[in-house]
């Protein structure tokens, strides 16, 4: 049997999408284009930012300025005892060291194509107020008072992502020849995952709670998205079928009953999920023991 080396999971969750381009007031969410139809995203470096902030990675981040802020590397500031470097870094400073992230994640796609859905707001409020302190007449001189009226794409829909942690290169860095103890190693992969499981959003002023409604995967002896290519929403549905043959690989899977998915007694009775949070219990202690050994 092959030793497990990876951390695999493939989430499903209720998120909000981030924003690409600006054209004038109008802000557009980030979308992909699949058999001619748009799909609402949230990137995965806005997904891996959220993840760090929230594990506490970023907790000891240092920068520098080099043309470009980046993050600040030394022989004594270096993957085994930052733990803001665990996410990689090219630093450029000097001499040139390039670390890859130790853990990967695809983009949250949508399950469903998106329907345009445009917010409409302003800042009446205080330009009514800079309007009463200048005894100005908002109507007659809006520009003069700052009135901006602004639009924005709107979603939140059930989207799908998934992340990989290589358990091997967590807390080594091969430039320094430096590695953080286990406990260390352990501590920060336990941090990813409890950022996982309570995963949240902030978007334009939207606080978005996106923690998993379903989710599948455990330690995994191959460095791949295990269940990318399994988990999939059609209509409300999740296919169950492609999940029941990565499961049978040794993979386990959680759901939260909450009506989103259409057919929750088929996962019940085909997949045999544990609650969202006795899935990430037993993940926590097969990570433990992992770098117990």
């Amino acid at each position: 049997m092959m030793k497990n080396t990876a951390l695999t999971l493939t989430v499903i969750a209720n998120m909000t999408s981030n924003y690409s381009e600006t054209l004038g007031n109008i802000s557009s969410v980030q979308k992909v284009y699949r058999g001619g139809k748009e799909y609402a995203t949230r990137s995965r470096e806005s997904l891996k930012n959220a993840i760090c902030v929230q594990a506490g990675l970023y907790d000891d981040l240092q920068t520098s300025v080099d043309g470009a802020v980046q993050k600040l590397v030394t022989e004594d500031v270096n993957a085994a005892t930052c733990k803001a470097l665990e996410g990689g870094y090219m630093s450029t400073k000097d001499v040139t060291y390039i670390r890859n992230s130790s853990f990967y994640l695809t983009d949250a796609v949508s399950a469903e194509p998106f329907i345009n859905d445009a917010r409409f707001h302003n800042n009446l409020y205080l330009a009514t107020n800079f309007a009463n302190a200048k005894d100005l007449n908002i109507q007659k001189n809006p520009l003069e008072c700052g009135l901006k009226p602004y639009q924005y794409e709107y979603d939140k829909s059930i989207k799908i992502y998934s992340i990989t942690v290589d358990l091997e290169k967590v807390g080594v860095d091969q430039n320094f020849d430096a590695e953080a103890s286990n406990e260390e190693k352990c501590s920060r992969v336990l941090s990813i995952i409890d950022a996982v499981e309570n995963l949240s959003l902030v978007v334009k002023g939207n606080l978005d709670n996106a923690e998993p409604i379903f989710i599948a995967g455990g330690l995994s002896p191959r460095k791949t998205h295990m269940f990318e290519n399994a988990v999939r929403v059609v209509g409300k549905n999740l296919v169950v079928e492609p999940i029941k043959e990565k499961l049978d690989m040794g993979f386990s899977c959680g759901l939260m009953r909450n009506g989103q998915l259409g057919n929750e007694d088929e996962i019940v009775r085909e997949l045999n999920p544990t609650t969202v949070p006795k899935f990430f219990n037993q993940l926590r202690e097969d990570v433990k023991a992992y770098f117990a050994d």
